[in-house]
Formats: C-alpha cells, structure tokens, sequence
C-alpha cells in the first residue's frame, strides 16, 4: 500500500468518528467510533502494518507523546493540581475497586491466574499490558498472554460511551446551574488566545514578537521535555517515576517561571497532527485482536472488564460522594483508567462542545471537567498501573 494511501485511509476513519461524534451531539464518541471502523480495517483489507505505511513510526509516536503532554502541562497551574488531591483520591478509589471487585467476584468466577494477569492491564495502558503478557509468557500461559493485550485493546470500547454519557450528564447539570445564575466558576482555563499567540511568554517579553517563530516555541517545548526525560532518567537508579508525568509536571513549571507560553503546540499550528499521531498509536493495538481472539476470550473479557467497572463505580460513588464529587463526575474520573491521555482529553472537549455553542459556556465546562479528568487519567494510567503490574507479577 502507498503511504498516501494509507495515510488518507487513516485520515479517512478519523473524519468519519469525528463527523458522527458532532452528529450524536458525543453519544458516539469519535474514539470509539474510529476504534471499531479500525477493528474492521484490520479484519478485512488493511496491511497489518498500515499506521507504520502512513509514517507513523515509534519514534515520531514517542515524540509526538512527549511535546503534547508537556503541552498538556501549560493548561494548569500550580492551584489547579493543588485543588485536584480530591481528584486522586477518587481516581485512587475507583482502581481500589477494581481489584476489590476481582478478587473476591472475580475468582468465584475466574480462575485465579486469568484474574492476576488481567487486573494490571484493565486499570492501565500499554505498558502495564506488555508486563503481564510477557510474565504470562514466561509461565507458560499462552492464552492468558493475549488476554493481558487484548483487555488493553478493547477497555476502551466500554470506557469511551460510559465517560461520555457521564460528562454529559455532569455537564448539563453545570449549564444548569450557570444559567440559573446559581455556579460558582473557577478562573477559566487559559487556552491561549490567539491575538496572543505572536507574543512571547514573560521571560522573553523584552524579545520582539516577530521572532517567537514557529520554531522557536518548539525549540522552548522540546527543552522543557528533554529537561523531564533526563531528570526520570537520573532518577531511575532511586526512584522508577514516568518521563511522560514528569512533562505534565515541567509543562506546568515551565508555563508558571514565564518560560512557556499557554498551549505552545496550538500556536504554533501543531496540535491537531500531534494529536493525530498519538490517536493512530492507539488505534494501532486493534491489530492484535482478531476474530479468533475474540470468540476464544470472550467470556473472560466480558468478566473481567464487567466485574472490574462495577466495582470501580461503587467505590468511585463512595469515595465522591464522601469528597463532594456528583457520582457522573467521581466515575468519569475512575473511567479514565480505561483508556489514559489522550482519549481523555478528546472525549472531554467533544462534549463540551457538543453541550454549548457559547464560548463563555464552554470555558465554565472546560474548566470544571479537563482538569480533574487529565489528572486522573495521569494518576490511573501512567502512574498506578505500572506499579501495580509490578506487584502482581510476583503473585503469578
């Protein structure tokens, strides 16, 4: 296949999740969408490799990941991750009922080994999938070395309707409220405006806007970045902590000091591909999950991916309801562990738009929803369940 070929077709599926996501207002969201049209492709007539056809290669894949989470980092502010501790200890909750939930219903069901390497993969991503695959290997267990993956492959399937119908329902009743003259908004997030967008941030402030260039953003991006992967790096032989939390952490460092401006990769007319490219990434693990794959695991992943989100919204309810959290709000954020960043971020702003035409209305729900649901997908997916398939590891 030529690589504009399969570059169009990939650009073709992303079109089509993103048209009827508008068209059902998010009922659909353009995730799930894509994932299933991508399942499809890949169950017919895509090569195998059709995302590394279109260009779309590790190394671009990491880079992209890198500058759109520091990216990330410049939308929050010191007060803001201050005031989301009630956030993790939500998100904390909804994982602690996961494996509440597992080993205890989960083994009356289940034997005991499908359920140890399952649970890693079902509150993280990739990384904790790829660790009980290969321990399952190493012990021999062919089958439930597939399952690891494929529990990360079709999570989201369930995780993308279930956040969207919550955040809709948590969004509503906030327009409610806003309307009525009744909310209390937070300061709205900064987007980064774009009759902003030539001036330089306040360390560079005595600079002339015209050399802010394109490439200077990126230039001031990729150090911020390089900065977070060298001190994860040096920590490795004292602390194993994710590169990629320490760029949310710099992103927002960096934004504070004057160093970054807000939302670097928008101004410099980067963020739709960088967020394309990370999008592709993740459609890219549907080629493992065959038809095969899937009528022989069938019964274990509907298990384990029910019984795992059941206990998540009890514990997730109990836990918002002790926080202040409405109970749409607590499990969109304990949902987050389903699929991470980036599909949080782009299930959140579909619905936002699909709620409001107002731009005024649409900062009030950004700024109430994006927060807590990208620090709790950074809690439960880059953070949690790396440590967690470490632990379970040793009790296979």
């Amino acid at each position: 296949m030529p690589q504009l070929l399969a570059f169009s077709i990939i650009a073709l599926i992303l079109f089509i999740g993103d048209a009827i996501s508008t068209r059902t207002k998010s009922w659909l969201p353009s995730v799930f969408v894509c994932a299933i049209l991508f399942m499809l492709g890949y169950w017919t007539f895509f090569p195998q490799d059709i995302v590394a056809l279109a260009g779309f290669q590790t190394p671009i894949v990491f880079l992209a990941m890198y500058l759109l989470i520091t990216n990330m980092g410049t939308l929050l502010s010191f007060a803001e991750l201050s005031r989301q501790w009630r956030t993790v200890v939500v998100s904390l909750a909804g994982i602690g009922g996961i494996i509440a939930a597992l080993l205890t219903l989960g083994v009356l069901v289940l034997d005991y080994q499908t359920v140890i390497v399952a649970t890693p993969p079902l509150v993280g991503g990739v990384v904790a999938s790829l660790i009980m695959s290969q321990a399952a290997a190493d012990a021999g267990l062919a089958s439930l070395s597939v399952l690891a993956i494929l529990i990360y492959v079709m999570q989201g399937f369930v995780g993308y309707p279930l956040t969207a119908v919550m955040l809709k329902r948590e969004g509503r009743r906030v327009l409610a409220l806003h309307r009525a003259g009744n909310w209390q908004s937070r300061a709205p997030m900064d987007t980064g405006s774009h009759a902003e967008d030539a001036a330089p941030p306040r360390m560079f402030a005595a600079m002339p806007p015209a050399y802010n260039s394109y490439y200077f953003k990126f230039l001031r991006l990729g150090l911020v970045a390089l900065l977070a992967w060298g001190i994860a790096e040096l920590l490795k032989p004292v602390f194993e902590v994710s590169p990629f939390v320490l760029c949310l952490v710099f992103g927002v460092i960096a934004t504070s000091a004057g160093f970054l401006e807000r939302q670097p990769l928008r101004s410099a007319n980067a963020f739709g591909f960088t967020i394309l490219i990370l999008m592709v990434f993740i459609f890219d693990g549907l080629k493992r999950a065959t038809p095969d794959m899937l009528g022989e695991l069938a019964w274990p992943l509907v298990v384990i991916i029910g019984i795992g989100v059941a206990g998540m919204y009890l514990a997730s309810w109990i836990a918002g309801r002790l926080l202040g959290f409405t109970p749409a709000m607590a499990f969109a954020c304990a949902l987050t562990a389903l699929y991470g960043f980036p599909a949080d971020y782009i299930i959140t702003n579909e619905v936002v738009n699909s709620l409001s035409d107002d731009p005024a209305e649409r900062e009030v729900l950004t700024a109430h929803m994006l927060p807590p649901m990208l620090v709790a997908g950074f809690v439960t997916v880059t953070m949690v369940s790396v440590v967690l398939a470490g632990i379970f590891v040793g009790l296979l």
